[in-house]
């Protein structure tokens, strides 16, 4: 049984995420560079100190029912370790219930931390830690972009093993996120998804898949193309009217606009400044609704933590 040494700490920083980008149903994601910050600290047993600055800040639960700190007791216990009490400080930027990974960096967040807290004893392998996230998860579609950062292609094999390659994207591609006050719930998303769909379908987005690996990592000038998709938004779409219709408006435009993860967010693949302010001029013109603009770059390092804050002064103080 690997033991924590009380007072041991560590900093962990995971960025939002946005997975589907239109065809890749369940299987491309893309990292952005918007972040969760969160620091713990080993604690005497018994001990739960929970606090959360920003998104989520009186909403999300303060005990056990934090995902974080549902997801470092379970990767604890996973590798072989006891868990202890903990502390942990949350500063969160990623919204909540928009699409966004947020869900997924939590997850992340608390398997890369209790990697940490256990580094000195035990070193997870980057296929330990996809597994443990995907499970938790339930998919690695927005865990491996999370943790490994940049685009990442995600499958699971025949034995039932979560793998995922990371990509370097093309510098001409510049995301644009559009963020609306309303919420979507990923299961009700996922509720209005048929149990199969057309051969003809299917085949489309094949395509437009391999084309969009090849629109962000070499040819930005192909996005709107590679972007079209037929297997899940237009079925979601009478669920989140408002993001379909600036989508529409968006891609009349000929501007490359996906639903983000499950939505209601918007993503827009740019492949010029001046399509990244033609897509935030057409979201301001939007009179059904209202849309924070967000203009992050991709996120090349994924989750990363910082284990020298072990020797840093007590969270409680």
């Amino acid at each position: 049984m690997i033991e924590i040494a009380r007072g041991r700490r560590v900093g962990v920083r995971v960025p939002a995420t946005s997975a589907n980008l239109g065809p890749g149903f369940d299987t491309l994601g893309l990292a952005l560079a918007v972040y969760d910050e969160i620091d713990i600290e080993a604690a005497p047993d018994g001990v739960l100190d929970v606090s959360v600055e920003g998104v989520g800040e009186g909403v999300v639960p303060l005990d056990e029912g934090h995902l974080v700190v549902s997801s470092i007791i379970a990767t604890l216990e996973r590798f072989g370790a006891r868990a202890p009490g903990l502390r942990l400080r949350a500063r969160n930027s990623i919204p909540h219930g928009r699409g966004l990974g947020s869900s997924g960096a939590a997850i992340v967040a608390g398997v890369v931390a209790a990697a940490g807290l256990m580094a000195d004893q035990r070193e997870l392998t980057p296929e330990e830690l996809l597994t443990a996230a995907s499970e938790l998860e339930g998919h690695p579609d927005n865990v491996a972009p999370c943790l490994f950062g940049g685009l990442t292609i995600a499958w699971v094999t025949l034995a039932g093993v979560p793998r995922s390659k990371q990509l370097l994207v093309d510098r001409g591609v510049s995301p644009v996120v559009l963020i609306p006050e309303e919420t979507m719930s990923t299961k009700l998303a996922r509720s209005l998804q048929p149990e199969s769909v057309p051969h003809a379908d299917a085949i489309f987005n094949v395509s437009r898949s391999a084309l969009l690996i090849a629109a962000l990592a070499q040819s930005p000038e192909l996005l709107l193309e590679a972007t079209e998709d037929r297997l899940h938004q237009h079925y979601r779409a009478a669920a989140m009217p408002q993001t379909a219709n600036l989508i529409g408006r968006l891609r009349d435009e000929g501007l490359a606009a996906v639903v983000s993860g499950a939505g209601p967010s918007i993503l827009v693949l740019c492949d010029s400044p001046v399509q990244r302010l033609r897509a935030a001029d057409l979201a301001a013109a939007d009179t059904g609704a209202s849309w924070e603009v967000v203009m992050p770059a991709v996120d090349v390092l994924g989750a990363t933590v910082d284990v020298s804050a072990a020797e840093m002064g007590s969270l409680s103080a």
